[in-house]
Parts: structure tokens; C-alpha cells; sequence
């Protein structure tokens, strides 16, 4: 074994692994773990360490790195592991030099063998700049992710994803558009932007050109793009330009994943969003008129510190008032440091059994919308011998055996819950 890289988390994540990967082969390194982590929740860290012993069992003397948001904002918590060699911070694992200086003369890692801290983490708030990082590929996948922008300037009181990732800052659009490029031309024919917030992409810029600008830069510099897919959204931030290139732009996908949270007006301000239910309404409304067809997602958290039924009824029914089809739910997770955490706290069997009640209300959702794709004609991009998912992001499940990474015409015959099915 050479190096493994292990994600836990989002597209963003996904993108950087490539680029660790990448770096770390480059360096020479020989039987090396890395465990790129997440942060969003308990259970992410959670799930993070049991990997991690997990891993230490099945590979015994490989070194095992982390890094990641939960590396950079708890990194006592893996410190402490024994099965860890050291906690490498966000702001340094992309880096090659750092890479390059972990082999030993004989090509081996030398995490840990030296007197150095276990712990290589820095201030990311000190991180003023985000530099575009190509990549060719990603192992086992069948779309490409580029990075357009990382960090936060926002303060939502139950997230601490601004800790481990910083400031808000953007990768310049040439270089976003010459990474796309590039992936394209080793056989990519869908692309996923993606970042922290990458409604806020440009403020940083020369002529802090928005993301609408971007997507139509992307468009017109990358004729032979087929797909282009932009990663969850903040729907207040979204700017006209982008509303107008989601009506008119056809390789623009129909498919946004809004961070919309809650649907309680109270609760949204104590979470210190910046939209209300009725911009949220507003807006996939807007889009709906605009674009006939598109599918939103959703990322909705239940049991918010103070939610009370009428808060939670009211969050359960936007899925239905915003027409929201793929629900990403997640039951609240105190995260230490947060305002949110310090809030009264709903218990944790509520908070458990108001998660079960959205995600089968976004099953049922989902259904719906499943019914009404049989008999339609449409494009897949195939993800396994059998799979692929159409231009809304819908799963499928194809009659016969296609290449991984394929665009495919298919009639929807039917369904089975979670997937269409195809003639």
C-alpha cells in the first residue's frame, strides 16, 4: 500500500482528498493513511475515530494522518488517539512541500519519528488566500469537483465549520475555468462547483465578480463541457446573474441544493440566517417559473435549541411550500464553542423522533416526484456498471451495463422508492 485517503463530509472534502492524494504519492510516501475529516456534527467526529482504530487494526504500521475541519477545530481529541502519527491542520494539507518533507531517505513516512508536536495546527484565520489546485482525476467517480471557494464570513450560531475552514475567500475565475478545462479534457463530462459558501464567491476579487459571472465564464470558455452542477447554495445570495443563467443555460443543471435550515421564522434568526420562510418560498417559486422541471434539495436540522411543535410543523411544511425533493436532515449537534450550544436544548429523543418525521415526509416527497418521471426520456450520467442519476440529480437504475462517467438517453419505466428505473 502506497497512500489511502479516507473522506468523511462534503464535496469539498471529496476535492481536496484528489488533491492530498495526489501530493502525497508525488512525495514518494509508502504506507500512509489519510483521514480528511469532518466537523459538521457529533456524530462526524464520531465516526471519524472509529474509522480511524478500525483502520489501525486492519493496517498495522501504517502511519496515520489527520486533518480536516474536526482536525482543526478539536485537535486534542485525535492527539490523543494512539493509533494517530500526527493532526495536520486545513491550512497546510494541501500543500506539497509539506508532503514531500515526510519521506525519509529510504522513501518510508516519517510522521512521528521525529520530537516534533503531534499536533501541526495553525491559526486558519490567518489564511487570507485560497489557490486553485489541478487535479486529472478522481479516484472511483464518475463527476469531477473543482473548488471555486473556501471558508465563511457568516456566523450561524450552531455551526462551527468557520473554525476549521476560515474566512471567506474565492479562487480567481481564470483559474477555476482552467481547471475545469482540464478535466475536461481527461474525459469528465460533468462538473461540480463547489466550496464553503460559494454564494459569497468573488468578494475578494479584482471586480468581485459573482458566481453567476463564473457559471457563464465556465460556459462559454468550456464549450465542450456537457455538465455543469453548482453545489448547495445560499438562496438569499444567489445573484441575478446566476437566476438568469439557471433559466437560459441549458448545461446548467436542473437541480440546486439550497441551505435552507428551518422554516421557522424565530428559529432562523436565532440560528442568525439571513433569509426568512418567505424568501425561501420566494425563491424556488422564482426558479420553478423560470426553469420548469428543476429539483431543489435541501439541508433542513431538526430540533434546534428552543424549537418548540409549532416551530418544527412549520419547517415540516416548507418541504411541501418550497416543493423540495432530496432532504439532506440532520437532528441538531451541539457543536462546543457555538452560541447554539449555550441556547436551552430540546432532548435528544425529540430531537431523534422530529428528524424521523422529516426525512419521511422528504421520502414521501421524493416519491412523488419519482411518480411523476415515469414514462419521461432522460439523460444519465452513468456512476457504476448499472447507475446514474439524471440531470435533476435523480438516481437510476440502468437496464444494461454502461462505462462509468457516460452520458446515456434512457425512458423511466417505473421506480422503487429511492430510484427510477429505466426501460
Amino acid at each position: 500500500m502506497s497512500v489511502e485517503v479516507v473522506t468523511f463530509g462534503c464535496r469539498l472534502n471529496t476535492y481536496e482528498s484528489e488533491v492530498i492524494r495526489n501530493a502525497a504519492t508525488r512525495a514518494g510516501l509508502e504506507n500512509t493513511i489519510v483521514v480528511n475529516t469532518c466537523a459538521v456534527t457529533a456524530e462526524a467526529v464520531r465516526q471519524a475515530r472509529q474509522s480511524i482504530r478500525r483502520l489501525a487494526r486492519e493496517r498495522v504500521g501504517a502511519k496515520i494522518v489527520v486533518t480536516g475541519c474536526a482536525a482543526q477545530t478539536e485537535p486534542q481529541t485525535f492527539v490523543d488517539m494512539p493509533e494517530v502519527a500526527i493532526v495536520l491542520g486545513n491550512d497546510r494539507k494541501l500543500e506539497p512541500e509539506f508532503w514531500a518533507e515526510q519521506r525519509d531517505p529510504l522513501g518510508r513516512a516519517s510522521f512521528g519519528l521525529d520530537k516534533e508536536e503531534k499536533a501541526r495546527v495553525n491559526d486558519i484565520m490567518a489564511v487570507r488566500e485560497t489557490a486553485a489546485h489541478m487535479v486529472d482525476g478522481f479516484e472511483g467517480r464518475a463527476r469531477a469537483f473543482v473548488q471555486i471557494q473556501n471558508g465563511c464570513d457568516h456566523r450561524c450560531t450552531f455551526c462551527i465549520i468557520p473554525f476549521g475552514r476560515g474566512n471567506s475567500r474565492s479562487v480567481p475565475m481564470g483559474e477555476v475555468v482552467a481547471q475545469v478545462r482540464r478535466l475536461v479534457a481527461h474525459g469528465y463530462a460533468e462538473v461540480v462547483l463547489t466550496g464553503v459558501d460559494i454564494t459569497s464567491y468573488g468578494a475578494g476579487l479584482p471586480g468581485a465578480p459573482r458566481l453567476g459571472k463564473l457559471v457563464r465564464q465556465i460556459l462559454k470558455h468550456v464549450p465542450e463541457l456537457a455538465r455543469l452542477r453548482i453545489s448547495s447554495i445560499d438562496s438569499v445570495e444567489a445573484d441575478a446573474d446566476l437566476v438568469a443563467a439557471i433559466a437560459d443555460e441549458p448545461r446548467l443543471m436542473p437541480h440546486l441544493h439550497l441551505s435552507l435550515q428551518h422554516g421557522d421564522d424565530l428559529i432562523l434568526k436565532r440560528m442568525k440566517r439571513r433569509h426568512s420562510r418567505a424568501d425561501a418560498i420566494a425563491f424556488t417559486d422564482q426558479v420553478r417559473r423560470l426553469r420548469p422541471g428543476i429539483v431543489f434539495g435541501a439541508d433542513l436540522i431538526a430540533g434546534f435549541p428552543t424549537e418548540t411543535d409549532a416551530m418544527f410543523a412549520r419547517s415540516r411544511a416548507l418541504i411541501d411550500e418550497c416543493g423540495l425533493t432530496h432532504l439532506h436532515v440532520f437532528p441538531y449537534s451541539a457543536r462546543t464553542g457555538t452560541p447554539a450550544a449555550r441556547m436551552p436544548q430540546v432532548p435528544h429523543s425529540v430531537r431523534k423522533e422530529r428528524a424521523r418525521l422529516l426525512r419521511d415526509a422528504g421520502a414521501a416527497a421524493l416519491r412523488r416526484h419519482l411518480d411523476g418521471e415515469i414514462g419521461a426520456r432522460r439523460r444519465v450520467l452513468t456512476e457504476g456498471s448499472d447507475t446514474g442519476r439524471t440531470e435533476q440529480f435523480t438516481p437510476v437504475r440502468l437496464s444494461s451495463h454502461a462505462e462509468p462517467g457516460q452520458i446515456v438517453d434512457v425512458t423511466i419505466a417505473g421506480h422503487d422508492g429511492r430510484h427510477l428505473i429505466a426501460a
